[in-house]
């Protein structure tokens, strides 16, 4: 008895291990791993109704569901990635001739404030508007770095992108051939009941799939929503602040206002008035609305979660994982609740096991 205890934490220390040497290994290409596994679970239901077709052609099944995402997720992404990067290049140039200067544009709004809020700011010591510009222009001049650095760092990782993105893809041809043995696997080494297993994995895929989905028609929405209400009044680099708008819509409730809002503020105190209302309204209205009703739809109906925990899971998974946490930190708050749904009958199951194991030692 005592050589088979030995024997079995021997194994599991070599296997934990064996386990953290594994994961180490592939650090440099977790997130091509991961966002693989997340194209796998969403295309699936569509691989699936494409092998029912051909279900002796698992292989070629396998090659058109790949395509499929490539038409409908990297090649989009490809493009848009290729136009922010012009458009990206073009404003480092243009902050770094002086020709964008934003800190006169922060003077300009200093500026048009009225004298009461001045001499209140001053007295109170709240705000030194000379430091605070200065200190802007700094911020500027960093950011305008921070833009040429990362650039220069894209294209001197392309290759390391390029290796990561046919990691991706090829892991991803062999998830949707063989995804079904691989799950069926998961689920035999999780020891808990096939009703267990069953609810947690389906929660898994529901998590993901709305996460994604969700997040993602907002996100577009938004930029999109955005983008065409900067183009209408003539705002020059109408596809960068757009994909910001759309970036920053991953956080709720606030993202997109982040980038319209201190535009409607510099419109309203330079003069142009109608301009600033209207970008008010329809960034409260149309903007601000899109995440209001889609959001909740789209990502806490199939998910089952309440707004605020979705929010803060949010914000939490993109603090602790960066763009990959928009996914993890709902993932981890569903599955979380799902856990503690499974508690009970976890723990009326085990008492059940103990009584029976008891009556049987009663009678031997």
């Amino acid at each position: 008895m005592e050589t088979n205890r030995l024997y079995f934490r021997t194994f599991i220390l070599l296997l934990t291990l064996v386990s953290l040497a594994f994961i180490w290994l592939l650090q440099p290409y977790l997130s091509a791993i991961f966002w693989g596994a997340i194209l796998a679970v969403i295309f699936m239901p569509l691989h699936k109704r494409l092998l029912a077709r051909m279900p002796k052609h698992p292989n070629l099944a396998a090659l058109i569901s790949l395509a499929m995402c490539i038409l409908v997720v990297i090649l989009p992404l490809t493009l848009i990635t290729g136009a922010l990067v012009q458009e990206g290049a073009t404003l480092y140039r243009r902050i770094s001739s002086g020709e964008l200067n934003l800190a006169a544009y922060f003077g300009q709004v200093v500026d048009a404030l009225p004298p009461i809020v001045h001499q209140t700011l001053s007295d109170f010591g709240i705000l030194d508007l000379g430091s605070l510009r200065e200190k802007l222009s700094a911020g500027v001049m960093q950011g305008s770095q921070f833009l040429a650095t990362q650039a220069f760092n894209f294209g001197q990782n392309t290759f390391g992108f390029l290796v990561g993105l046919g990691v991706m893809l090829y892991l991803l041809f062999f998830l949707f051939r063989d995804g079904p043995q691989l799950a069926d696997k998961c689920r035999q080494l999780i020891p808990l009941s096939e009703k267990h297993q069953h609810h947690l994995f389906r929660k898994f895929t529901t998590v993901v799939r709305a996460t994604v989905k969700g997040n993602i028609v907002v996100a577009a929405t938004q930029g999109a929503l955005g983008g065409l209400i900067f183009w209408i009044l003539g705002i020059q680099g109408v596809l960068l602040w757009g994909v910001l708008m759309a970036f920053l819509s991953l956080l709720p409730a606030v993202g997109a206002a982040l980038i319209w809002f201190p535009v409607a503020i510099y419109f309203l105190v330079s003069g142009n008035i109608v301009q600033g209302i209207v970008l008010i309204l329809y960034g409260v209205l149309v903007i601000g609305l899109v995440d209001n009703v889609l959001r909740p739809i789209l990502v806490g109906k199939d998910t089952k979660l309440p707004d605020y925990l979705v929010l803060i899971s949010t914000l939490g998974g993109l603090v602790m994982f960066g763009l990959n946490g928009f996914v993890i930190g709902p993932l981890i708050a569903a599955l979380f609740v799902s856990c503690w749904d499974l508690f009970p009958s976890a723990i009326h199951m085990s008492r059940n096991g103990n009584q029976v194991q008891k009556s049987n030692n009663s009678r031997l």
